[in-house]
């Protein structure tokens, strides 16, 4: 004979980290060969000169020197004209 009452499991104990995504370095600030710029869940801003995405949409450094962002205009597949934020890595002299 059991001493101990039967108890109910509880099924949504568990939680997942945050992401942490957004913009890491700024306009004007200094980066680093390889520092993350933007980390991002699709392309929402694009890579420029000087930056590479990775698998996971995340844009990095490939230079040091000075983070700027900038637009650009793209012609999409339906033949309208849409806005994009661009980062580049201007190399610092």
């Amino acid at each position: 004979m059991a001493h101990t009452k039967a108890k109910g499991t509880s099924k949504n104990t568990r939680d997942s980290g945050p992401q942490y995504l957004g913009i890491k370095l700024s306009d004007g600030q200094k980066a680093g060969i390889g520092s993350i710029l933007i980390r991002q869940r699709g392309s929402k801003i694009l890579a420029g000169t000087n930056v590479k995405k990775g698998s996971d949409d995340t844009l990095y450094s490939m230079v040091a020197g000075i983070v700027k962002f900038s637009h650009k205009r793209k012609t999409r597949y339906d033949g309208q004209n849409k806005s994009y934020k661009v980062v580049n890595v201007v190399p610092a002299a």
